[in-house]
């Protein structure tokens, strides 16, 4: 099978498209055909090895998972064992590493149906940017409805899920973007938006009841401005490359640790993790309208080192998406 397959750490130029063998589906597993993709600041990171901290766990010299990409949407090939809520020709879509490929094997909790009333390409932009929004607003920030909600890269790709995650919870949205993409976090429902190249918001006075942070671009003393007194900060990964670092935006993670124990503002950080149970809410909210992906450019297979390159580099809006 055709794959986007890459053996050492570097700029896209390390990404090969390749023929190697098709994944069998394990005990507990699912093999997909795939049919769309999507491309995540995760795929960047693990290209690069960045932050080279993180390398212990992406691997020393190299990614241990060697092909990119993490999201899809496709139809089930076939189930290994102990797999009996999917058969052979479901719509499905999920998380696992490998999915820029024509197959991909995915343990069967981080499969689930497809939402019905989506293409493929769209669907497969959901996964790990809707989960993430949806764990940081839901169940991290706990937001309830009347709070202020202040998201500063709402016009990425988890940015654009937490703008109508936020909208659905009861929320008053402040969306922090350039002036290119203030209309569509606006049609998203947002209630404002910041030009974050004319107004730094961590300077402006008004403070919110949660701060969504996607991008790592202030200190954290900066962002608790930004809080009210009880207020919750989330921290998460992301952000554009800017030629490599140690720690990356474990920086503020580490910072966070020491001052979270001294200080009424909740301090928080978005713990990455996926499941079947959460695939079913964001189905559930795709069904229902309270959430549609936003994708902004599509690519086949082929350029998938292009659309990698494209995100980290050029503030891509809402999704960029491989069709397969």
């Amino acid at each position: 099978m055709k794959a986007v397959v890459q053996d050492r750490y570097g700029s896209a130029d390390v990404l090969e498209f390749s023929d190697i063998e098709r994944p069998v589906a394990g005990p507990g597993e699912v093999l997909v055909r795939v049919h769309a993709a999507s491309v995540n600041a995760y795929d960047w990171h693990f290209m690069h090895g960045d932050p080279k901290l993180a390398r212990g766990m992406m691997g020393w010299r190299g990614p241990k998972a060697r092909v990119r990409g993490r999201d899809f949407a496709g139809r089930v090939e076939a189930v290994g064992s102990g797999v009996t809520d999917l058969a052979p020709g479901d719509e499905v879509f999920g998380e696992a590493d490998g999915a820029f490929a024509e197959y991909v094997c995915a343990p069967g909790d981080s499969v689930g149906p497809k939402p019905s009333n989506l293409t493929f390409e769209q669907a497969a932009a959901i996964p790990l940017a809707g989960n993430t929004a949806l764990i940081g607003v839901r169940d991290v920030a706990a937001v309830r409805p009347g709070q202020t909600l202040l998201i500063n890269g709402a016009s990425g790709g988890v940015g654009t899920f937490a703008v109508q995650l936020g909208k659905a919870y009861g929320a008053e949205v402040t969306a922090v973007c350039s002036a290119r993409n203030a209309d569509m976090v606006r049609s998203l429902g947002a209630d404002h938006v910041i030009d974050y190249a004319q107004k730094d918001f961590t300077r402006a006075g008004r403070r919110y009841d949660v701060v969504l942070d996607l991008v790592g671009n202030h200190s954290l003393t900066a962002f608790r401005r930004a809080l009210t007194p009880s207020g919750a900060l989330v921290l998460s990964g992301g952000g554009v490359y800017e030629g490599g670092s140690l720690l990356g935006p474990m920086g503020l993670f580490f910072k966070r640790r020491l001052m979270a124990p001294f200080t009424r503002q909740r301090l928080l950080e978005l713990p990455a993790h996926q499941s079947k149970k959460n695939l079913a809410a964001l189905k559930e909210l795709a069904e229902s309208g309270r959430m549609a992906p936003v994708v902004e450019r599509t690519y086949p297979l082929s350029e998938a080192a292009e659309a990698i390159r494209y995100l980290e580099v050029e503030h891509a809006r809402a999704k960029v998406v491989i069709t397969v």
